[in-house]
């Protein structure tokens, strides 16, 4: 996994950091597919949480978006703990990565680890998934 040059410039879309453009997505393929290749040329500073998830459940852009991933997700850990609503699907996006993601970015899995720490009420599919990530990260 290529790793991004810090700090990222929020101006820039995927494919310019990438290098990388693709071409467009076939007439009679899935919205999904259509959004990827679309979300790709959005400047990732433009990128709301379900964006991210989008793509990194696509595992799109991991290496430029994942930072963004966790830091909205550790930024938003203390209003879930106070009772607040907090964002699933991307919390699910996230950990959901192989563990020879999480291997090649080790400082970021362990931010991850203190946010999700803090988190109190998840739902059960989401939690079993964030203990299952914690069990990968220990072995």
């Amino acid at each position: 996994m290529p790793h991004p040059v810090d700090p990222v410039d929020l101006t820039r879309s995927l494919e310019q950091l990438e290098g990388v453009r693709w071409p467009g997505p076939p007439q009679d393929t899935t919205a999904l597919v259509t959004a990827v290749h679309e979300l790709r040329r959005r400047p990732i500073g433009d990128l709301r949480p379900g964006d991210l998830a989008r793509l990194i459940t696509q595992d799109v852009g991991l290496p430029w978006l994942l930072p963004l991933a966790v830091r909205h997700l550790r930024d938003t850990a203390p209003r879930q703990a106070a009772g607040g609503w907090y964002d699933d699907d991307l919390l699910y996006a996230v950990v959901t990565r192989g563990p020879e993601v999480w291997a090649q970015l080790p400082d970021l899995a362990h931010e991850l680890q203190r946010a999700v720490e803090t988190l109190v009420d998840l739902s059960r599919h989401v939690r079993g998934e964030v203990d299952a990530w914690k069990a990968m990260r220990r072995r």
